[in-house]
């Protein structure tokens, strides 16, 4: 059962001196009309009010702003996205000076700073191209400016893109070690399913712990609108990995940004979580759930979802999250259960040759692979009639190439078979990622 204790209000001392550090994340249907193509400046302007507030409150804020190729489609006159890739990264260039002006415009108004960082996979590839990403966004902060991350769909392609802008955001929010990730949707917050579909759909307001599912509800729906890319599913994949970092994500209607003020202040000096582990079975969650949005009317707080974060002893480290969530995977490496079992021990012990089954497709050194367990025959081949099961991610320090010839042998032979010998590991611990173990 779930239970709430009672609210309990900070002092006006108390609430002056917490500052948080804000992710706002942006689609474009949020800021640019579908069927006219033209930019919603009311709903820009509403945004740009909200974060000047935010930051005369003291708090922080990135923008992270889809929007660059709907504003060139506009620019250009034409009616629908091309699906030819150059076009489209054409249209890109076009729109992303547009859209950056336009934010610059409109925040000029009140007499702050922009900036615009445009990312790809590729920026953050090595751990300190990781490191300058962020320390730059730091920095920008720490002069008072707003920094607008967007994907670089000038450049991008599909081996290196973010995919979707509500995955940028989750990574750009780890990446500062933010406090609250907000994705401005459609919608005023999760539901059971379809509202525009299902008039019986009941609203989520709070989830728990989102790696154990949503119970009783139906998450397949799709983009929301021709000009974005996302849809609640991305949403959900988003707020999966914040929670992961230990930040709290919170999905909310676009076209009223200024409620942001009212759910911080609600978190911060109303909300306290519910005294249990996971989201149980589905009375309880929908138990939950009656109980949370009777707390949100009491204080007059308008409808939200709130995915509440990972604590302290199952948020992941910077570092783990950049192996897990900011590189690309070349390839797999398969060990057996035991060797895996080592590798979670407290010892933090490194990834040996003697523990590899088997390796998949081609990679290079220090290139980002899956780590799998698979079962080893008596002869110490992996049991292709067994299935195999990602774990977790490793920075391989050989290629696959001379991993082939190295697995299943004890670190001091790895000189006697290649002639020479980078590490006795195939990966040091430091390089190995789990997701957060529950």
């Amino acid at each position: 059962m779930f239970v709430f204790p009672p609210p309990v209000k900070s002092s006006t001392a108390e609430a002056m001196t917490k500052a948080y550090t804000i992710v706002l994340k942006l689609g474009s249907s949020s800021l640019v009309d579908e069927s006219t193509k033209e930019p919603k400046l009311s709903t820009m302007t509403l945004i740009v009010e909200t974060v000047t507030n935010l930051k005369r409150m003291g708090h922080k804020v990135i923008i992270v702003s889809s929007g660059g190729i709907a504003v060139g489609l506009d620019a250009l006159n034409i009616p629908h996205k091309p699906k030819q890739l150059s076009e489209v990264q054409a249209i890109a260039a076009v729109g992303q000076g547009r859209l950056i002006a336009r934010w610059n415009m409109l925040f000029s108004q009140y007499g702050e700073e922009t900036a615009q960082i445009l990312l790809t996979r590729n920026d953050i590839l090595r751990w300190n191209q990781y490191n300058n990403a962020r320390n730059t966004i730091n920095e920008l902060l720490t002069m008072g400016v707003i920094p607008i991350v967007n994907e670089n769909d000038t450049l991008s392609i599909s081996e290196i893109e973010f995919g979707d802008n509500d995955t940028l955001s989750a990574i750009t929010a780890a990446l500062v070690g933010a406090d609250f990730l907000f994705l401005l949707t459609d919608v005023d917050c999760l539901y059971t399913d379809n509202p525009r579909t299902n008039p019986h759909a009941r609203p989520i307001v709070l989830v728990p712990e989102l790696s154990e599912g949503l119970p009783g509800v139906n998450t397949s729906s799709g983009s929301g609108s021709e000009i974005g890319t996302g849809g609640m599913r991305t949403k959900l994949i988003a707020a999966d990995l914040a929670s992961n970092a230990g930040i709290e994500t919170i999905v909310m209607k676009s076209d009223r940004p200024e409620y942001v003020l009212a759910i911080v202040d609600y978190i911060q000096h109303h909300f306290r979580p519910p005294r249990c582990a996971g989201n149980g079975s589905q009375q309880q969650f929908r138990d939950l759930q009656d109980a949370e949005l009777a707390a949100l009317r009491r204080h007059g707080v308008p409808l939200h979802t709130k995915f509440l974060a990972n604590d302290t002893n199952h948020k992941l480290k910077n570092r783990e999250f950049w192996i897990l969530h900011g590189l690309i995977t070349k390839g797999a490496i398969v060990i057996d259960q035991n060797s895996y079992d080592r590798l979670l021990c407290k010892d933090k012990t490194s990834l040996a040759p003697a523990a590899v089954i088997a390796v998949r497709d081609n990679f290079h050194e220090l290139e980002c692979v899956d780590l799998e367990i698979g079962r080893r025959l008596p002869n110490g081949d992996l049991d292709v009639s067994h299935p195999v099961q990602s774990v977790g991610r490793v920075r391989s320090n050989y290629t696959s190439l001379e991993l082939a010839k190295i697995k299943g042998l004890p670190g001091e032979k790895i000189h006697d078979v290649l002639g020479y010998s980078v590490s006795e590991y195939v990966a040091h611990r430091e390089n190995i990622a789990f997701p957060p173990q529950f």
